[in-house]
């Protein structure tokens, strides 16, 4: 019988939920456009490459056969087409056309006008009934519908993997009531890179800071077969973080400090060839959440942005894409939102 965790809880205070990688966040552009986010986040270093995804076009597609259309080109969840790079647009196009003939559908391609923020894909997508759209090509699941008065929990059921695996969570859930579900539907998959998934209000996530300091401080952490070196090396104390034993570095740094100082330790283990990790830490949300998570027993922590309350978790199976499902009850109403693990997802 698998038993079930308590995680924490969160609030919702919009009524539209969204599902995500946590340490993607830093891609959220909120209601600004996604042409706004540095092309360098996505890897873009190269300077054709980077205005090849500042210059990309958003879709819509358009027409009496539009939702057949886009359902069976099945490039993108939803009806519309993001973050398409400019050197791809023309042939997306004449794609799109062959397969609307071929199919004898009646649809086209709209180029909007702008690009759709990512805090309007959530609530459009809400709004439309909940699902998936993609993120910078990530996927991301938004639900609407949900509770806005109240803290919801959200729960975890663990399923043994066997001997030299361990326990790993079978589903982590929110729950919205004790209501009876006669029902459920799936949302969509979120894509996962950074071993976590972040249940997060829509409107909230326009607020959060994924690497800026919320109060100008920073920390600088470095751990392995090395640290102990340069521990006595730099002068570095045991870091004295929840869950972080045999870490070193300093905690509340103002961020210059703090970046003065993981340059030097960063430079002296290039320098020397000494196996050793450095992290740098500025006091943004996502460290916030982060440093529960490494402290908490069940790896999740939460993090209040004005009313509404998001919590991460680690995935405990690590990267992979996962699939969000919603419970309903008789009337349609949302019961629970379920992220699904196993081993058969890579």
């Amino acid at each position: 019988m698998e038993k079930i965790f308590r995680l924490g809880e969160i609030s919702c205070p919009s009524g539209t939920l969204v599902v995500v990688d946590g340490g993607h966040l830093g891609l959220w552009s909120g209601e600004r456009s996604p042409a706004e986010i540095d092309p360098a986040l996505l890897g873009a270093d190269d300077p054709a490459m980077a205005a090849d995804v500042l210059n990309s076009v958003d879709f819509a597609v358009v027409g009496p056969d539009a939702s057949a259309a886009a359902r069976s080109f099945d490039r993108q969840p939803g009806a519309m087409l993001h973050d398409i790079p400019a050197s791809r647009v023309v042939e997306l196009e004449t794609m799109f056309e062959e397969h609307c003939r071929t199919a004898g559908l009646d649809a086209r391609l709209e180029a909007l006008s702008s690009r759709e923020p990512h805090a309007q894909r959530a609530r459009r997508t809400a709004a439309e009934g909940g699902g998936g759209f993609l993120m910078f090509g990530v996927p991301v699941v938004a639900v609407g519908g949900v509770p806005r008065d109240r803290h919801l929990p959200v729960l975890a059921s663990r399923v043994d993997s066997g001997a030299g695996i361990g326990p790993r969570w079978s589903e982590i859930s929110v729950r919205m009531s004790e209501a009876q579900a006669e029902t459920s539907v799936p949302l969509g998959d979120i894509g996962v890179d950074w071993a976590r998934v972040l249940f997060g209000d829509a409107d909230a996530l326009n607020a959060w800071q994924h690497d800026e300091p919320v109060d100008g401080q920073a920390d600088v952490a470095f751990w392995g077969a090395a640290a102990e070196e340069a521990a006595a090396r730099f002068a570095a104390p045991e870091l004295g973080e929840p869950g972080e034993d045999g870490v070193r570095g300093w905690t509340g740094l103002a961020v210059s400090e703090a970046m003065e100082k993981a340059r030097d330790v960063q430079s002296w283990k290039e320098e020397t060839g000494r196996r050793m990790m450095v992290d740098f830490r500025p006091h943004s949300h996502h460290w916030q959440v982060m440093r529960q998570v490494r402290a908490s027993e069940v790896e999740a922590g939460t993090v209040d942005i004005g009313d509404a309350r998001l919590l991460c978790a680690m995935t405990s199976w690590g990267d992979g894409y996962f699939p969000v499902s919603a419970d309903l009850d008789a009337s349609g109403a949302v019961v629970a939102v379920r992220v699904s693990f196993s081993d058969e997802i890579e």
